[in-house]
């Protein structure tokens, strides 16, 4: 198994140096991104790298709350992050950072110190990965706690801001998964039922009424509850097509979260 590891952060040179240390000398598959929020989303999104390595530099308060978007993976266990940094950085980093649980190295980095971690990690996800092929498989039945759970929220909108923007308004009070296109919204309905659908209108490929088409078409999707997300320029339009579509209702963009929160306590109760 090839680890994937996402190389970012303001330090472009110890960036570059880790970077082609790891492929050299680890052989693993390493993605990069820029220091921003936009950009470490879009790729967690589309790459899910299982090591997050973040190369600090010259931080303050507002560059390092950029990686504030990696917490619903750190939490989920989906990624573990590791911070390279001097004591000056790593004191911002912490006082800031919404995350709540990182591993620090300091610079200059002890590749050995580096490598004997990676390698730790690397043989717990295999032991993970072993334990899930056991012969035992866990089921949760959520419909016995359906009254205390949180509630699942699937958010479909190509602009990464927007997707942002709207995780960091329900994440308070929801299960929220975002994705960006209408075939990585199947993809997780693959796997999981979500208890309602923010689905953008105008998105390239598959727009918001073809998925809508297609949920309607399935049986087991045609109950989900759907709310369109629609920008103030194509309001009529979406008007129109609640006649013929029926979703549960729309939200202009942006919105305000009691505005958004408030529309999906009237769907969901």
């Amino acid at each position: 198994m090839k680890l994937k590891v996402l190389i970012t952060g303001k330090n472009r040179k110890v960036a570059s140096d880790i970077s082609e240390r790891l492929e050299k000398d680890r052989g693993y598959m390493i993605v990069k991104c820029g220091p921003t929020k936009k950009a470490v989303f879009d790729i967690i999104l589309a790459e899910l790298p299982k090591i997050v390595i973040i190369c600090l530099g010259d931080e303050s308060a507002d560059t390092v709350k950029a990686y504030d978007v990696l917490r619903d993976a750190t939490l989920r266990g989906l990624c573990m992050v590791i911070v390279i940094a001097n004591d000056e950085d790593e004191r911002i980093f912490i006082k800031h950072s919404e995350l709540s649980r990182v591993l620090f190295l300091s610079r200059p980095v002890s590749l050995f110190a580096l490598y004997e971690k990676l390698t730790e990690i690397e043989e717990k996800i295999e032991q993970k990965r072993e334990n899930e092929m056991s012969a035992f498989r866990e089921y949760v039945n959520e419909r016995t706690d359906s009254r205390f759970r949180r509630k699942q929220i699937l958010v479909v909108d190509d602009d990464t801001e927007q997707l942002i923007n709207i995780k960091e308004q329900l994440e308070e009070f929801y299960n929220v998964t975002p994705v960006k296109s209408g075939e990585a919204a199947f993809k997780f309905l693959s796997k999981r039922k979500p208890d309602l659908i923010l689905l953008d209108y105008i998105m390239p490929d598959m727009d918001g009424p073809q998925v809508i088409r297609e949920l309607h078409e399935s049986v087991e999707y045609r109950d989900i509850p759907v709310i369109f997300l629609t920008g103030l320029s194509e309001k009529n339009i979406v008007i129109n097509a609640l006649i013929e579509l029926k979703p549960q209702g729309y939200v202009v963009k942006p919105a305000k979260k009691s505005e958004l929160i408030a529309k999906i306590v009237d769907v969901l109760g």
